[in-house]
């Protein structure tokens, strides 16, 4: 009897060794940019912008995943590479049949934003070196990328298509970069959650999955605990972020367009920073073409407004006697790139864009509004390797 045990748990031991799955990748980036500082010192060549992801599965049991993925992510002055738990949660399946599936995964876990939130950190899953900046902001990136709680997610499969469903609450990973971009600087107090942010997703795709429609949108609370002499007050910030996703995907080509407005409410700060309450907006339309097996052209436009009610940002600049420009409320991006995958593991990527406007770039690396040039190109190189 005993060593029909022990056999037994040598076996389930074994069978759970087996499901272990390790992957990762790494991405390094060259920009170069005619004017304004674009994941470092870009004008002047930047290689500042370098990615680095580990991640792991093991089944615990056919309904039971752990994974987790540890990241290193160096973008200029945001972000300094040091490694950071990108997620880390437990699947549980509660049901898992051919027509419906229903699960809850808690720890931390990716927010369900958009076509791309959930993997944008993965270059290869990527239509671009750089996501659409006027819906994926890298500025302010980690306040939506993960949440530290717990999802509820399920799926219904019939002669229609898919329908599926997702439910996060948490608290987000905040840094100094949402600081600068909802407070305007770097000042001595501290940005907290204000209780817990709620997250959510509604997709459609067909049975062949051709054709995606999905709506997704999060809701988060601000408190600043200001320093001892701090200039601004015990306020609080108000952020509401809705997408709508649309993509169709044929043999050769592939079609995006997403849709974003983010009304964003602040109070409290005292006189530097007023109650006011603004609703930023931003689009892009997105088409690949698949050249060859190996070989992809992307072309995408996209724009986006600080204040959809002051879409040329002149309203601003005389609210501010001209200390910020006009431009700096607005983009406008043209990009085009292309994509070489020299092996399945090995890809090479080139883009270029003519921008006009600075509202994607990060004030913490163009503190001085002087400086920022409204209308300025980039090139981009990127060589990114995955096993």
């Amino acid at each position: 009897m005993t060593c029909l045990l022990c056999s037994g748990a040598a076996t389930a031991a074994d069978s759970v060794w087996s499901t272990i799955q390790l992957h990762g990748f790494a991405a390094q980036s060259v920009i170069k940019t005619s004017d304004n500082r674009f994941f470092g010192d870009s004008p002047e060549t930047s290689f500042d912008s370098t990615e680095i992801g580990i991640n792991a599965s093991v089944r615990l049991d056919p309904k039971v995943l752990l994974a987790g993925q540890v990241l290193a992510r160096r973008a200029g002055d945001m972000y300094d590479g040091t490694p950071s738990l990108d997620y880390a949660l437990a699947d549980i399946a509660l049901i898992a049949s051919p027509e419906r599936i229903l699960g809850i995964r808690l720890g931390r876990v990716k927010n369900p934003l958009g076509l791309y939130n959930e993997t944008r950190d993965v270059p290869f899953t990527r239509p671009g070196i750089f996501l659409p900046q006027v819906i994926y902001y890298d500025k302010v990136r980690n306040i939506v990328l993960s949440s530290d709680g717990a999802a509820v997610y399920g799926s219904l499969y019939n002669d229609l298509g898919e329908f599926s469903l997702t439910l996060i609450g948490g608290w987000p990973v905040l840094d100094e970069n949402v600081q600068w971009t909802y407070l305007g600087g770097d000042f001595p107090g501290t940005l907290r959650p204000n209780g817990s942010v709620w997250t959510g997703s509604l997709w459609y795709a067909t049975v062949n999955e051709q054709l995606r429609f999905g709506l997704s949108g999060a809701l988060a609370s601000l408190r600043y605990a200001p320093h001892q002499n701090d200039i601004l007050g015990p306020g609080q910030t108000d952020i509401v972020y809705g997408i709508a996703s649309l993509q169709y995907s044929a043999q050769r080509f592939t079609l995006s367009a997403e849709y974003g407005l983010e009304p964003v409410k602040w109070r409290s700060y005292g006189p530097l920073l007023p109650r006011q309450k603004v609703t930023s907006e931003g689009y892009y339309l997105q088409g690949t073409y698949r050249i060859r097996s190996n070989l992809e052209f992307m072309a995408c436009y996209e724009e986006g407004v600080a204040d959809r009610d002051d879409r040329d940002g002149s309203e601003f600049a005389g609210v501010t006697g001209g200390m910020v420009p006009a431009h700096a409320m607005f983009s406008k991006i043209a990009t085009v790139g292309l994509r070489w995958d020299l092996t399945p593991n090995l890809m090479l990527r080139a883009q270029y864009q003519w921008n006009q406007g600075t509202l994607v770039l990060s004030q913490l690396e163009n503190p001085d509004f002087t400086r920022q040039r409204e209308y300025w190109n980039l090139l981009a190189l990127q060589v990114a390797f995955r096993f």
